[in-house]
């Protein structure tokens, strides 16, 4: 059997509060529910999202790395936090990779296969960041399951909805699946120091 992708989308985010909360209360649910929607009839959708979070100091686990290798566009949900976790950035940066090898991003072929969403700020985010279209919603970034019941969550529905046809657009325009690189954390180093002896 043929190797292919197994997902259509990774969720990239980081496991802190808000974000944490905001993801799993609010953006995960609509686009689980609206994303199969804007799919083709055919098209069995599949989503990954890491709900176990990572330790600090654990190894980056070989399941995220296989996931990541294996799906056709990258979802990150970006805020400042996002940029100083080296798990995060690492997820980010293979999907980059994989634009350049194949030619994407480009004044030629502008597509892409990463699709941002801006949680909180973007104003401290790097300028590779800064410089990259994104999906804004700052305006609906409120992670309390009470959200569900105020006026905006319907507007937030309606973003959600749109977001998804984009998105889905991304995927069908995905390349034909390859034994794509993964690029791995780099740890930042652990500052010793020295404590006098009793």
């Amino acid at each position: 059997m043929a190797e292919d992708y197994e997902y259509d989308v990774f969720v990239s985010y980081r496991r802190k509060q808000p974000v944490l909360d905001w993801v799993k209360n609010h953006f995960y649910p609509l686009l689980e529910q609206w994303l199969p929607n804007a799919m083709p009839v055919e098209h069995k959708t599949s989503i990954f999202i890491d709900w176990e979070g990572i330790q600090t100091g654990s190894a980056w686990p070989v399941k995220l790395q296989q996931a990541l290798k294996r799906s056709r566009c990258l979802l990150p949900v970006w805020m400042p936090e996002y940029f100083r976790s080296d798990w995060c950035l690492a997820e980010w940066k293979t999907m980059m990779e994989r634009e350049r090898l194949l030619g994407l991003q480009t004044e030629q072929r502008p597509e892409g296969l990463i699709y941002p969403v801006v949680f909180f700020d973007g104003e401290h985010f790097p300028e590779e960041a800064r410089n990259t279209q994104q999906a804004d919603l700052r305006d609906w970034n409120y992670p309390y399951p009470h959200f569900r019941s105020q006026p905006a969550y319907l507007d937030f529905d309606k973003q959600m909805q749109l977001l998804v046809k984009e998105l889905a657009g991304m995927i069908g325009r995905a390349p034909a699946w390859q034994d794509w690189p993964v690029v791995t954390p780099v740890a930042n180093e652990q500052v010793v120091v020295k404590l006098p002896r009793l």
